[in-house]
């Protein structure tokens, strides 16, 4: 799958796009100025994603990678 299958999966599912996941971690403090915080663990972020939001592991992950920078 893509990662843009990914992002598409995920607004089907959420409504919700790259830009609202940026916001909603930053309101969370897990991003700061549009980039991880440093103390924030992968796992806080993708665990925050399953729960809040009901995505699996891959598609939590795809946020995160999203929030890296890592888009291919």
């Amino acid at each position: 799958m893509s990662f843009q299958a990914y992002i598409d999966n995920i607004r089907a599912k959420t409504g919700k796009g790259p830009e609202d996941f940026k916001r909603l971690a930053e309101e969370k403090g897990f991003l700061k100025n549009g980039n991880p915080v440093p103390t924030v663990k992968a796992n806080e972020i993708t665990n925050w994603l399953k729960e809040e939001f009901g995505l699996g592991h891959g598609h939590a992950m795809a946020i995160w990678a999203l929030f890296k920078g890592n888009t291919e």
